[in-house]
């Protein structure tokens, strides 16, 4: 039996926004342990040659809905971004630059900044006033995410992302078993208590 959940995320996908907050709550019932993997979701599609939903218009139009119902019926404060997409590769390099005591608190404050706040975290003003926030030296961060060490583990976890067959987030990996979608966690867990 496993002991922990592997959740594959990207800071730009909604469903990770909504997963993250279901897990929130998992946890606060159960001692679970989530590993937050890290990905590039967009070079995940580039290594397999396939368009985002943000790129065709009516599945983005279902996404939008869709994520909206699903925040409704779990009572997640939840905002479609006005910049969606944008490039999270400064953030998701960000998450594996953060002390592992800062890691929580910067996840919270850039999801819902992206996803509840429609903040812009692309832009680094905002990303600035985001790491105050969390008390995150800011200089050490900005200088840390362009670290060829953080550069390379962020290409290493999408690539062995990808070679596992894992092709979107949020993607929960449980006894080498993949669930693909936030409404898949149900499965995740129960996987994890087998």
């Amino acid at each position: 039996m496993t002991r922990s959940i592997d959740f594959y995320f990207d800071f730009i996908s909604p469903y990770s926004y909504l997963a993250h907050k279901q897990i929130e709550i998992i946890r606060e019932r159960e001692n679970i342990n989530f590993n937050y993997k890290p990905v590039l979701v967009g070079g995940l599609h580039n290594l397999l040659g396939i368009n985002a939903p943000a790129f065709i218009k009516p599945k983005l139009k279902h996404m939008i809905n869709d994520c909206s119902l699903i925040a409704k019926k779990n009572s997640f404060a939840f905002m479609w971004n006005s910049k969606f997409p944008l490039n999270s590769l400064n953030i998701m390099r960000g998450y594996l630059f953060v002390n592992n005591n800062a890691k929580s608190l910067f996840m919270n404050v850039i999801f819902d900044a992206y996803w509840r706040d429609n903040l812009d975290v692309s832009n680094e003003k905002i990303l600035t006033s985001l790491l105050k926030k969390c008390k995150i030296d800011v200089d050490a961060f900005y200088k840390g995410i362009k670290n060829s060490k953080i550069k390379d583990e962020l290409k290493n976890v999408t690539q062995v992302a990808h070679e596992k067959e894992i092709f979107g987030t949020p993607t929960f990996v449980v006894n080498n078993k993949i669930f693909w979608g936030q409404d898949r966690l149900e499965f995740a867990l129960d996987e994890y208590s087998k």
